[in-house]
């Protein structure tokens, strides 16, 4: 392997530092051959014990493949000896090893299972329930919002897995009253229709789901959203190129959440035995799952850090920051342009910072009275990319201080 893809060895002594929590990304990751090393972040997540690596396992490969900075500071407890793996190198260890690459996308997977968990919890402070008979309260959720076509699809799918429930009953007479819409409503394809379309509001899956399928959109876009405490939680707008549902099939757990047509799409689906073919047939493949899934990863990573922020307006400042990262916009001012659109309004930056509507009206005004921010077609422009940068930085600093002294320190 290392002569094919002409792969180097790095030494690093004891006590020395690898990777650096936010230092900009530097287009390679390591490989632990020999040695233990030590990961420490800001962000503490509960759960997410796995802090110290030994031989065989991953440092920074979530910054190389998302081309973000690093999200954990790592430092060797001993004298170590790393391999080098070149971002541009990944396809060639693909193909070499797939073994290499497949356990990188399980140890992904597991991370943002548990990530998106957290930050649920974190957000709407509940439990996030998962399995299938969830599928009901879903429904439920659905209905009340008179959203018929997903919650057709919620009560018939928690039928279809829980037909001795308590609840099938009851699923079964709204089933019977929601009949006039039942026409609009895709429940099952067969496993071999690989291309599948999807009209507008569409649920592709449900949170709960039992899943053997990914989705690669060809067009169109689909919104991921979890529904915990009676509140949905918008995780994410996925577009075309985009890949969902991974999680389920490289886990074999139910789906965390659920996938609705966010306009009309259609995708390919591939299901476990397509996909194993696909892991040595196709690296590109691998090499587009292993890199939207470090994109997940950093950015739920920077939600968590944000939701910690304690001013509603300055959490609210900070995930635009975090989108104009995402969105690889420079934030040194090299911009000439310097004027930006997102893509998402302010009931969605509401949701994205973790904010109830009705409690935080009063800190949109605030960010809406900064003449350099407007809403136009219910999108949030802003006329100056730096003032976002200032506002931020003034905002984290204040949030600091205040920290240290609630702290007592």
């Amino acid at each position: 392997m290392n002569s094919q893809l002409q792969l180097s060895y790095v030494n690093y002594n004891k006590g020395a530092y690898i990777a650096i929590e936010g230092k900009q990304n530097s287009g390679f990751f390591y490989i632990i051959q020999q040695g233990n090393v030590k990961i420490s972040k800001e962000a503490l997540i509960e759960g997410d014990s796995n802090n110290l690596l030994g031989p065989g396992d991953f440092i920074g490969v979530v910054s190389a493949m998302s081309g973000q900075c690093h999200i954990e500071t790592a430092m060797a407890l001993n004298d170590v000896v790393l391999i080098k793996v070149l971002r541009e190198q990944y396809m060639g260890l693909i193909q070499n090893n797939p073994a290499v690459a497949m356990k990188i996308i399980k140890q992904f997977s597991q991370r943002l299972r548990l990530l998106n968990s957290t930050l649920a919890e974190l957000t709407l402070k509940n439990t996030a329930q998962v399995g299938p008979s969830h599928m009901f309260n879903v429904a439920e959720y659905y209905l009340f919002q008179k959203q018929y076509v997903q919650a057709i699809y919620a009560y018939a799918k928690f039928l279809k897995y829980c037909p001795d429930d308590v609840n099938a009953a009851a699923a079964r007479e709204k089933l019977q009253k929601l009949a006039n819409y039942l026409k609009d409503v895709k429940i099952d394809f067969g496993s071999e229709q690989l291309t599948r379309t999807y009209n507008k509001n569409t649920m592709i899956f449900a949170e709960g789901e039992p899943g053997n399928e990914l989705f690669i959109i060809q067009k169109g876009s689909v919104k991921i959203c979890k529904i915990v405490d009676n509140n949905e939680v918008l995780l994410a707008v996925l577009k075309a190129g985009d890949i969902f549902g991974e999680m389920a099939l490289l886990e074999d757990k139910p789906r965390f959440a659920s996938a609705v047509a966010y306009e009309d799409m259609s995708v390919m689906a591939v299901n476990k035995a397509n996909f194993q073919m696909m892991s040595s047939s196709q690296p590109q493949l691998i090499d587009k799952i292993t890199s939207l899934l470090a994109d997940r990863i950093w950015i739920i990573y920077k939600k968590l850090e944000n939701i910690t922020i304690q001013d509603p307006v300055g959490r609210l400042f900070n995930t635009l920051y975090i989108q104009l990262e995402k969105n690889r916009i420079p934030l040194d001012g090299s911009d000439t342009k310097n004027s930006y659109t997102f893509k998402f309004g302010w009931p969605e930056l509401l949701s994205m910072a973790g904010l109830n509507k009705e409690k935080n009206n009063a800190s949109f005004s605030r960010i809406l009275n900064n003449p350099k921010l407007q809403i136009s077609d219910n999108k949030i422009v802003i006329n100056s990319i730096m003032e976002i940068v200032r506002q931020t930085e003034y905002y984290r600093k204040m949030d600091s201080r205040d920290k240290l002294k609630q702290g007592g320190i």
